[in-house]
């Protein structure tokens, strides 16, 4: 998992651009060769969703395959070479000279296989992905349920409120490394008063013995350590005197170098410390507030495709308004996003792509188990050393059969006691695999909240005034501050307001202020925030949506587009944008 990187040991070559693209409907690709090259292609984008590129395959969900040809220099002979996929949505299988290297399941994560036996040096390499993103109950997330997410006729039939945007979304890269070289990194930091503690563990491809140097620059000073490596394995502590520690508002990152025989890695580290005391969140020992957006990977022509000026763009935008937080809605973001939190101070909720499962049918249970336990695994192996990230969600609005908003409590369905102990064991997982950060789920109105007892951190998604007494705002705030102080007081935890917004119309004014105007989704947002400045509870504060972006169709979505954001899907701010720079930017 660790992140493809050029220097003196390692080579990396980015085959982003354009390649050749069929669909595959009837799923005849394989037998007919296709991996080797296909007949009468188009031209498609990498990175980018195929469903923004053209428009005769927006709804299209079935099979696809991406063909490249590339030369791989000869300079990279005796080296180990790896194609890496940065998410393939949802699964994607690769071939490299019509041969099959593997598959994987999941969009959002990345995975890798070596190729060295397969390279082709005196000619071009053909390289063939396949890639399928079909809605399945069985998936992760699901579609095509029983239970239909909106109580209304929507299309495509997922169980979750965005568009299933299918592709390669990230970058493709061949890299090489040594013979010998690093697999893994994990970095966890403390603080000592006014020193740093870093502690660094390498883990080798092979259980060999070796030396190693670890150097570590930044500050006034640069600390030089050895690596004493054990069956592949070495692990060393560092004391930082005087030490820059990273923050929201000081994101310092030291340089971290590992070398290892022939290899030699390089990482940004930020010394900070996350937990949980009473009713705050502490970063470094001080409360800190998360306040910020949901938000999603999503803009005209790229779709869910990694997009860099965008990137940039929106971090601008987030720091005009004021915020220093979001959630990874609702999967897992780009490793080039994560780097860029770590690098401008964000406080991240990293998200596994656990939306709205059901606990119905136990066969499907267990399906969705493995492959959330999958994700937790690969997200936390991919992001454990960013200090950006601070808080791991294992799901988000899991939710029972007969959902009701307003309920308080469902006691006697059988999916009860069937979610809590799916919801626990990811929790569990998060834990046992990463004990620094803090472990949560998000919860939707009407869910049984015995779901959220081993969580660090009570996050609700919560709409009064829009699905619930919409137009009667101050019923609506009555109601939020009732139940947020009832989960201050069943749980004694901070508590963070994950979701909550109105759906609006850009350039649309009302006098009253009625739904779907510009004035209505401001009094909305001014109004939730004065409930919560009042809670000393309050960790957090979380608008949904920080844009609008693509949905299902419904009677419910506008052309398809959930409005709730507080700019326009092409980045202009709506009148609710500078409510919130009113109250965080100061």
């Amino acid at each position: 998992m660790l992140y493809p990187q050029q220097n003196l040991a390692r080579n990396k070559f980015d085959l982003s651009g354009i390649w050749d693209f069929r669909i595959d409907p009837d799923l005849v690709g394989e037998q007919q060769g296709w991996q080797n090259g296909v007949v009468n292609p188009r031209p498609i984008a990498v990175p980018g969703s195929w469903n923004e590129q053209y428009e005769d395959i927006y709804n299209y969900l079935g099979l696809a395959w991406y063909i490249k040809s590339t030369y791989i220099p000869q300079s990279w002979r005796g080296q180990r070479v790896f194609l890496r996929v940065g998410s393939a949505c949802y699964f994607g299988t690769v071939y490299i000279n019509g041969v099959k290297m593997g598959s994987h399941e999941g969009g959002h994560l990345p995975f890798a296989f070596e190729i060295t036996d397969q390279i082709r040096w005196e000619t071009e390499n053909i390289v063939a992905i396949s890639v399928e993103n079909e809605l399945k109950p069985t998936r992760v997330p699901s579609g095509n349920m029983s239970t239909p997410l909106l109580p209304v006729a929507s299309f495509p039939h997922t169980t979750y409120d965005f568009f299933p945007f299918a592709g390669i979304h990230r970058l493709v890269v061949l890299y090489s490394v040594p013979q010998t070289y690093i697999d893994d990194v994990t970095v966890v930091t403390d603080i000592d008063g006014v020193n740093g503690i870093i502690k660094v563990n390498v883990r080798l491809n092979s259980a060999v013995s070796a030396q190693g140097d670890l150097q570590l620059k930044g500050g006034d000073a640069t600390i030089v350590a050895k690596l004493n490596f054990l069956d592949g394995l070495a692990e060393m502590q560092l004391t930082v005197a005087n030490a820059k520690f990273w923050s929201d508002k000081m994101p310092y990152l030291y340089d971290l170098v590992i070398q290892a025989g022939q290899d030699h890695y390089t990482l940004k580290v930020g010394i900070r410390t996350i937990r949980v005391q009473d009713n705050q969140i502490l970063l470094n020992g001080k409360p800190v507030k998360l306040n910020g957006y949901g938000r999603h990977e999503d803009f005209i022509a790229s779709g869910k495709g990694l997009n860099l000026p965008l990137l940039v763009k929106d971090y601008q935008l987030m720091r005009w308004t004021g915020a220093n937080s979001y959630r990874t809605s609702h999967y897992p973001y780009s490793e080039e996003e994560m780097q860029l939190a770590d690098r401008e101070g964000f406080l991240i909720i990293d998200e596994i792509p656990a939306v709205s499962l059901q606990f119905e049918d136990d066969d499907n249970i267990a399906i969705r188990q493995r492959i959330c336990l999958q994700q937790v695994d690969e997200l936390i192996a991919r992001d454990k050393n960013h200090p950006s990230v601070i808080m791991w969600c294992v799901a988000n609005e899991p939710m029972t059969p007969r959902l009701n908003l307003t309920a308080s409590e469902i006691l006697t369905e059988p999916a009860v006691e069937k979610g809590k102990g799916f919801l626990e064991r990811l929790m569990h997982r998060a834990r046992e695999l990463d004990p620094t950060r803090l472990v949560t789920l998000v919860t939707l109105g009407g869910t049984p909240s015995s779901w959220v007892e081993q969580c660090d951190v009570i996050c609700m998604n919560r709409y009064w005034g829009w699905y619930v007494l919409g137009g009667e705002m101050d019923k609506a705030l009555a109601a939020l501050e009732q139940e947020l102080d009832a989960a201050w007081d069943t749980w004694r935890k901070p508590v963070i307001l994950t979701e909550f917004g109105a759906d609006t119309l850009a350039g649309m004014h009302g006098h009253p202020n009625v739904m779907w105007t510009e004035e209505y989704q401001a009094e909305y947002i001014r109004g939730h925030l004065r409930v919560a400045g009042e809670k000393d509870y309050i960790a957090g504060m979380q608008v949904w949506n920080f844009a609008d972006f693509a949905a299902v169709q419904s009677i419910m979505r506008v052309g398809g587009i959930n409005m709730k954001g507080v700019f326009t899907r092409g980045r202009t701010p709506k009148m609710a944008a500078h409510v919130l720079r009113e109250f965080w930017a100061r």
